[in-house]
């Protein structure tokens, strides 16, 4: 194009990767929305989660804008074997966002702290029977490791790798919550170093290392900790370790038998720490409900499901074959350690039914 100087301009060329150039739900909107939320108006939670991470199939018309050293761009969907036709299809039915987490653990930890407080000034810890205070400080103690381990070195290992925002966003909580729970479990044996005499707040490290009761339990989490695909981490460790090992060690043991040896506290940490489970087991089972229902890819997604359980649920059943010693250890208790497996074995086949999972036969082994 000239113009009367004889001075020519480029010829403008519209390629669709201009701001703007898509369209998508209330695009005409005065208030609008980059997605459709699920009620007539966005919750406080869509708003601040929903497409925060973009994704060339809804609004990257130029596709990802980043990448890494190995040629792998943005948030791939080959991090799993998984598939689906719609990642942003799952939305977190526990709504976690950075306001509500604070809030959530921030009474979780206040709730603990006024037991604690409660229990120093009754002098609740001087009725315990030396042989439970022995219990606590190697058995309970150990567990934070397993808390740890899995909050740091599998849910936020694996809270970056999904492919939409809001699953990273429910991994992160997750791992956060083990991290917490963690710590409750540590300055709680802080707690009864300083309350119970000759208490050992050091015995735990003992126990995690090289008490053999405890190395079953200890290879199970390092070798979740090894998994690179995003989706098997999060089934074996939700659908498998906890319902498996961990539940069966916070509540089949330590909650069962706590009261009976004049013990009111522990529960009330193991407690948070179910509490925890059952939030992040809501948005597990969310998740994968989607994916074994998806039109195109349930089938396949069911056989991968498959393969996960069949390789991670002997690992699990021989870690808490290996923890059956303890149960024998307080003075008193109420159920025997194979009543208690039982228990956890219908909570883990419940879960595979009522996902539409088959059970795996290494369950009976």
């Amino acid at each position: 194009m000239a113009t009367p100087t004889g001075r020519s301009f480029p010829h403008p060329e519209l390629t669709d990767a201009e701001a703007g150039a898509l369209t998508f739900p209330s695009s005409n909107s005065r208030t609008f929305n980059y997605f459709k939320p699920r009620k007539l108006r966005a919750s406080m939670y869509e708003d601040v989660t929903m497409d925060v991470q973009p994704d060339p199939g809804r609004h990257l018309t130029q596709g990802w804008i980043y990448g890494f050293a190995n040629g792998e761009r943005g948030y791939p969907v080959e991090w799993t074997a998984l598939r689906s036709g719609d990642w942003h299809a799952f939305l977190d039915p526990n709504e976690e966002w950075e306001q509500t987490i604070y809030r959530n653990n921030a009474g979780v930890v206040r709730q603990i702290g006024l037991n604690l407080d409660n229990a120093r000034r009754a002098g609740a810890y001087q009725t315990w029977p030396r042989s439970w205070a022995l219990f606590v400080e190697q058995h309970v103690g150990a567990w934070m490791h397993a808390e740890h381990g899995l909050g740091m070195h599998v849910f936020i290992a694996a809270q970056r790798s999904a492919p939409t925002n809001m699953i990273n966003n429910a991994v992160a909580v997750n791992g956060a919550h083990k991290l917490r729970f963690a710590q409750d479990l540590a300055l709680y044996n802080l707690d009864l170093s300083e309350a119970v005499p000759g208490f050992d707040g050091s015995a735990h490290r003992g126990a995690w290392q090289s008490e053999p009761v405890w190395q079953g339990v200890r290879e199970n989490v390092e070798r979740l900790t090894t998994v690179e695909d995003w989706g098997e981490a999060v089934l074996a460790a939700n659908l498998v370790f906890e319902p498996l090992v961990g539940e069966l060690f916070r509540s089949h043991l330590v909650m069962q038998i706590a009261a009976r040896n004049g013990d009111y506290t522990t529960p009330t940490i193991m407690g948070a720490g179910e509490y925890d489970y059952s939030r992040d087991l809501r948005y597990t089972r969310a998740l994968f409900a989607m994916l074994l229902k998806d039109e195109k890819h349930g089938r396949a997604n069911a056989e991968v499901a498959g393969e996960w359980l069949a390789r991670w649920t002997p690992v699990s059943l021989a870690a808490v074959r290996r923890l059956q010693p303890i149960w024998s250890q307080p003075p008193e208790r109420v159920l025997s350690f194979e009543d208690s497996l039982d228990r956890a074995k219908e909570r883990f086949r419940g879960l595979l039914s009522d996902l539409g999972l088959d059970e795996p036969k290494e369950l009976e082994r």
